[in-house]
């Protein structure tokens, strides 16, 4: 065996025993919080990938999402055609810089948090994914205490994905897990249009 493999192997050899001492050291089973924000673009892809790997579980998905605009997402095209056993809601006012009615949003986004509390309640449900709630609470459309007690209160084993900017320091603080996505360098900043099946 050459010197270079014999390092090679003694890398791998300590690498590996690192990630096994990791494995073995997480064995807490409950359900997590994950904070996908920041400025990058990803967090709603990101999320909508988690529904597809509970899926290949057998596992049950819900998506809630808040403040979506009225061009659909690939995403979302595929959960509503083919994935008809995901419960999937969308507060459908488009953006509320694009409707500008603070009481209407306000309306609408206490009804669809209606709908999240519902699976925040069922057991049956092992992934919950809030899309854009961040915005909700920025906004002050919801009361950010309402929504911290009812994720607390939810099922042990649940888990749930909150996506968007911001999100305040209560729910950063609540998360098992955030992610803040970086915007190192994005072609729409360059002029290039976004593209169907890759940007939605």
């Amino acid at each position: 065996m050459s010197h270079e493999q014999e390092k090679h192997q003694r890398a791998m050899q300590k690498l590996k025993e690192n990630v096994d001492h990791s494995i073995a050291s997480a064995n807490v089973e409950r359900g997590v919080l994950i904070l996908l924000t920041g400025e990058g673009k990803g967090k709603s892809s990101s999320a909508f990938g988690m529904v597809m790997r509970c899926l290949g579980y057998g596992l049950q998905p819900a998506v809630v999402q808040f403040i979506k605009g009225v061009q659909l997402s690939g995403e979302e095209l595929f959960v509503k055609a083919q994935l008809k056993d995901v419960p999937f809601y969308q507060m459908a006012t488009g953006f509320t810089w694009d409707t500008q009615d603070r009481s209407g949003d306000i309306a609408a986004a206490e009804r669809t948090w209606q709908v999240a509390e519902q699976h925040l309640k069922n057991d049956k449900i092992h992934l919950l994914v809030l899309d854009e709630l961040t915005y909700m609470l920025g906004f002050k459309y919801l009361s950010e205490q309402q929504v911290i007690n009812a994720i607390q209160q939810r099922p042990s084993q649940q888990s749930v994905v909150i996506t968007g900017r911001g999100g305040g320091s209560a729910l950063r603080a609540l998360a098992d897990t955030v992610t803040d996505m970086t915007n190192v360098k994005h072609a729409f900043d360059s002029g290039i249009a976004a593209r169907k099946g890759v940007d939605f």
